[in-house]
């Protein structure tokens, strides 16, 4: 059965492949398409400042993705879902959506709130799988 927190799960997974196809873009735009093609022996130009921040976007999603994947599973199959993990799903997701934008325009403070909001959901999903 497919449950609210395992179509919130499938989501974040799409916003990871727009976040891999948009930094993927900028950066053929950037290093031209023949250099993308090519097996990359020599050194690509430095990315501009904003698809390095989207760059980093990316990398901070997937340092907390397996995280929430794992956390979502085990509330599944454990039958812990409820509130919890649904309140926590969509923090999380809606979150990470807004991290983006915010991280390429470089808006310091509120970026970091917004992670941190995002860690909150994810360990409501936790609290939910460990305490019931």
């Amino acid at each position: 059965m497919m449950t609210t927190e395992l179509t919130l799960l499938a989501c974040t997974l799409v916003l990871a492949i727009v976040q891999i196809m948009l930094v993927a873009q900028m950066r053929t735009a950037e290093a031209g398409l023949e250099y993308n093609a090519s097996a990359r022996d020599a050194k690509a130009p430095p990315p501009r400042p904003v698809t390095a921040r989207l760059q980093r976007a990316q990398a901070n999603l997937f340092e907390t993705l397996p995280l929430f994947i794992g956390a979502v599973l085990i509330a599944h199959v454990a039958g812990r879902e409820g509130d919890l993990t649904l309140w926590g799903c969509w923090l999380y997701l809606l979150c990470r959506v807004v991290y983006v934008p915010l991280y390429a325009a470089a808006i310091p403070y509120v970026r970091s709130l917004v992670w941190l909001a995002s860690m909150i959901g994810l360990g409501m999903v936790l609290a939910a799988i460990l305490i019931g």
